[in-house]
């Protein structure tokens, strides 16, 4: 049984009432629901998972566990996420051609989504601010196979100077008291305190400060948290309304177990009751507040800031040639390595926009000189790595690649899979040569090499073998 802190329920047996309050607190006593997103990037992936439960609301989302062994997962095919955490992107507007903003980014359940809606155009910056969990926001994003994501590592004064009055769309997961899992997380209750919620309104609003900033006249911001506290929901809200103008939209959610906002939370603004509240005890899954936010079209919100002055490109030259840029030597490899592969949208015309750094071969989003000073950790697709007088595609490749239908694969059976992932090379009857994607279930989940004998060279990265 969950030690819930006496503070917490006197204020939410004040907030909600006697018995609404004795239902949220039996329903954190209960286990939490797992669901899980399916891709809908990876067309034709046959998934093994029970497809009978769906998640009201939430288009190829159904409720069970998944295993981070399964090829289902190492191949990006489907995504374990809390379902009332699939709300927040799914509530945005984001359409293919956008530029679209995640701005408190890790693990990437949210990333993801923003992902397929963008369907490979438009760009889709993911930022998170701890250095660890931005290198599993990037994985994820690799795995799902997004092409257009630029994945950054720094707070939101970085991005802010870089992209005043950019995006079209903004979602800020901030973060909170973390209220809405307490039965996922005994940190979340150990460290709870009346203390901490203010010291957590404080800084949401440092982030949306910066946010806003970001936001084109007109353009959407959806705020979410994973609280209760309504100093960090409606007051939050209430804010952004005071201060910046913005209005809360309607959303339809019919069907969905989910209860509107509380004006009496806030500033008593009716618009508060369009704002959603995923409670546990409606049993959809775990907390969660969501607003979907449009600012006005005639916003000064980014104060008339002006984009950063790009500095001079002064990296040496060799021969005539920027040191990014790619030579025909080394063009003539990765074109060697590509053939016979099928692209997806978003890499049409690589060959005219491939840069070099450090030997790593990328179709940038984003000019690099743009983003000077930002902590930069993938920007656009890495096709690969250049090696002496040869070429290495990249597993961020193999994953993307993966969304569309390959004749140059190798289809492992369930025990060469699990010998793949462990980093051993295979014998196999193949009659392919050269590099070839790695499949199993018709899943692919990686690059190997063929040699002449049949046997297929492990390219799985080591990081994430098993």
């Amino acid at each position: 049984m969950l030690e819930i802190p006496a503070q917490f329920k006197e204020k939410f047996a004040q907030l909600l009432g006697e018995d609404e309050a004795a239902r949220l607190f039996k329903a954190l006593d209960e286990p939490s629901k797992k669901a899980f997103r399916v891709n809908s990037l990876k067309k034709g992936a046959a998934v093994s998972y029970d497809l009978s439960r769906p998640v009201p609301g939430i288009p190829n989302a159904y409720y069970g566990e998944i295993s981070g062994k399964d090829v289902e997962w190492t191949s990006g095919t489907v995504y374990s996420q809390d379902p009332a955490a699939m709300f927040p992107a799914h509530l945005t507007d984001v359409a293919p051609g956008d530029r679209v903003l995640d701005l408190c980014a890790a693990p990437g359940g949210k990333s993801t989504a923003l992902g397929e809606k963008l369907q490979g155009q438009g760009l889709l910056v993911a930022n998170e601010i701890s250095p660890s969990r931005a290198k599993i926001l990037r994985e994820n994003l690799e795995r799902w196979g997004v092409t257009n994501a630029l994945v950054t590592n720094g707070s939101s004064e970085d991005l802010s100077s870089k992209f005043p009055a950019f995006f079209d769309e903004i979602l800020v997961d901030a973060p909170c008291s973390g209220e809405g899992m307490f039965r996922k997380s005994e940190d979340a209750i150990k460290y709870w305190s009346e203390d901490n919620v203010l010291t957590c309104q404080a800084r949401q609003q440092e982030i949306l400060q910066e946010a806003v900033k970001m936001l084109k006249p007109g353009g959407q911001l959806v705020y979410s948290t994973c609280t209760f506290s309504p100093e960090e929901d409606e007051a939050i809200v209430s804010w952004l309304i005071d201060n910046y103008g913005f209005t809360v939209e309607e959303r339809d959610l019919e069907g969905v177990p989910t209860a509107a906002g509380r004006p009496e939370w806030g500033n008593g603004n009716p618009e508060l009751a369009r704002c959603f509240r995923f409670w546990p005890q409606d049993g959809l899954g775990e907390g969660q507040f969501v607003a979907v936010l449009r600012l006005p079209a005639a916003s000064n919100a980014a104060s008339g800031e002006k984009p950063a002055k790009r500095k001079q490109d002064k990296r040496k030259k060799r021969g005539g040639r920027r040191e990014d840029q790619i030579s025909r030597e080394d063009l003539e490899y990765v074109t060697e390595a590509l053939q016979g592969l099928s692209l997806p949208a978003g890499l049409e015309n690589w060959s005219s926009r491939l840069q070099k750094s450090k030997d790593h071969v990328f179709v940038p989003l984003l000019a690099p000189d743009s983003l000077r000073g930002l902590k930069i950790l993938s920007n656009g697709m890495e096709l690969g790595m250049l090696k002496k007088k040869r070429f290495e595609p990249s597993h961020q490749l193999a994953e993307a690649l993966g969304q569309i239908k390959q004749d140059r694969v190798v289809d492992l059976d369930e025990g060469q899979y699990e010998r793949y992932l462990h980093g051993e090379s295979l014998q196999t009857a193949s009659q392919l040569k050269g590099f070839v994607l790695v499949a199993s279930k018709g899943q692919v989940f990686s690059f190997g090499k063929l040699t002449t004998s049949g046997q297929l060279k492990n390219f799985y990265p080591k990081g994430l073998r098993q």
